[in-house]
């Protein structure tokens, strides 16, 4: 489908109101807990803007060749009209269903990201991890086991306050919270998460040394086992091939995607997978699949996934599928489709208007630029008369 993009500020007002409204809504069924309601560190969720595009920023949406458009996060965080987070204490003496109630938070938390960027969430993930610091000062532990169990949380959280600070611009703060992480699951003995942990540290060194990301992204996929869940398997081996593919390394990457493939082809019905990695899918590897071909630069490999795949993909998850447009929009090019190309640039910036995430105009920019030669087509022209207006 082809959208017409509106740069008028009551689009924008309209979109962004509507986000607001359902963020709201969202928060305030994420975060109710049983119990009275008392702040915890980092409960200050002002609003700040996303510091500058750094190296660990670029490194996972666009490759090292590519660079940010100057202010293309500079959004307002939502995290500024949100509610308070609030969390009921614990008790003097700490049992597991605390922890339990703990994670169960986290994961509803988790959904925020299915429809807000970095820029609006990295604040309320960041006051998380913190108060889940501070349990430990207020309480005693009923057991090791319960300690071991606060500890794998803090390695979800922090990788998840790491995720929505890349997401939003800020690129130190990311590589911190990734380490913190990856330190909290090693801690743990959690392999699952120590892998992931090696993984966004993987797509965090593609800007300045791949050869480096790439040796992070194969330790990523040295600490899978047999009791491995599928998702994250697949997860692992995905970033594995996406870090091959940006060190152009076809082998690799054919490789990786196809260990990818068969982790979930092999997955058994009714097998536990971890909120974290469960997102990943056929769909989710045919996209990754079709980025991995279009930065090898073979675009009849890459448009078949991508076209395939972004076709399941639903517009209310708009960043991630801007982002991903932005890559069937290059691969058009590549193959010399420039008017499809221009078409799906359109979609792209469409669905990333209004949006607190750097990532997709690090992404479309670099299309649009490619495409200045070619307006003298209608499509082209188009397109970015609508950027200029």
């Amino acid at each position: 489908m082809a959208h017409s993009l509106q740069a008028s500020s009551w689009v924008r007002a309209a979109r962004t109101s509507h986000v607001e409204a359902a963020s709201s809504r969202s928060l305030r069924e994420c975060t109710s807990t049983p119990g009275p309601a008392v702040t915890g560190p980092g409960s200050d969720l002002r609003a700040t803007s996303p510091s500058a595009p750094g190296g660990w920023i670029r490194s996972c949406t666009a490759t090292p060749h590519q660079s940010a458009r100057p202010g293309a996060a500079h959004h307002c965080p939502l995290a500024a009209a949100l509610p308070a987070l609030h969390q009921a204490a614990p008790p003097a003496r700490i049992p597991l269903s605390y922890v339990d109630r703990l994670r169960e938070r986290t994961v509803r938390l988790r959904r925020l990201d299915d429809i807000l960027g970095g820029g609006d969430t990295y604040r309320v993930y960041l006051a998380e991890v913190q108060r889940t610091k501070a349990v430990p000062q207020r309480g005693s532990f009923a057991g090791d086991d319960v300690r071991r169990h606060l500890t794998v949380l803090l390695a979800e959280q922090a990788q998840q306050a790491g995720w929505a600070a890349f997401d939003g611009g800020r690129g130190k703060e990311a590589a911190s919270l990734y380490e913190e992480g990856r330190t909290y699951a090693r801690e743990a003995g959690d392999s699952d998460l120590h892998g992931n942990s090696l993984a966004f540290l993987a797509c965090g060194t593609l800007a300045h040394d791949r050869r480096t990301a790439v040796g992070f992204a194969q330790d990523s996929c040295a600490t899978i086992t047999d009791r491995t869940p599928a998702t994250v398997r697949a997860l692992l081996y995905e970033r594995l091939a996406w870090a091959c593919a940006v060190n152009g390394e076809a082998a690799g990457t054919e490789a990786a995607l196809d260990s990818a493939r068969e982790s979930l082809e092999t997955a058994q019905d009714g097998e536990p997978q971890p909120d974290w990695s469960v997102w990943v899918d056929r769909t989710e590897l045919g996209i990754m699949t079709g980025r991995c071909w279009t930065e090898l630069a073979r675009p009849l490999r890459a448009v078949p996934a991508l076209t395939d795949a972004l076709g399941r993909y639903p517009d209310e998850y708009a960043r991630d599928k801007a982002l991903y447009l932005s890559w069937l929009a290059e691969a058009f090019l590549r193959a010399g489709e420039v008017e499809q190309a221009a078409v799906t640039a359109d979609r792209a910036l469409h669905l990333a208007t209004g949006v607190a995430s750097i990532r997709p105009m690090q992404r479309i920019a670099p299309v649009l630029e490619s495409l200045r030669p070619h307006g003298q087509l209608p499509e082209v022209r188009g397109v970015l008369e609508r950027v200029a207006s």
